[in-house]
């Protein structure tokens, strides 16, 4: 039986994600297309404020680099959680140094 490693199983599943992603998008050009073809021309209507909202592309980008940045922030705090926490594991070599010392 073959063994995968977990980086072997990430980059697999990443790629599968990336398939369906793209699947996704361009299932929904065909569908914006299809209905751009059958709806009846609406004149644009002014809507107050609208110049003032948000973009899309500017939320999605926001929204990213928030969590970019948080994600970040949270891989920080783990690996500080690990680094505290290594004196009570076994085979660190520090918990003997510890009892050690205080023999």
């Amino acid at each position: 039986m073959p063994s995968y490693s977990p980086k072997d199983v990430q980059d697999e599943l990443l790629k599968v994600i990336r398939t369906s992603q793209e699947t996704v998008v361009e299932a929904v050009k065909t569908w914006v297309e299809t209905v751009k073809a059958v709806t009846p021309k609406v004149p644009s209507s002014r809507v107050p404020l609208a110049a003032k909202l948000p973009k899309p592309q500017d939320i999605v980008t926001n929204a990213y680099d928030f969590a970019e940045k948080l994600l970040s922030s949270q891989r920080q705090f783990a690996e500080e959680l690990v680094e505290a926490t290594a004196p009570l594991r076994a085979g660190s070599g520090m918990r003997e140094e510890q009892s050690a010392a205080t023999e």
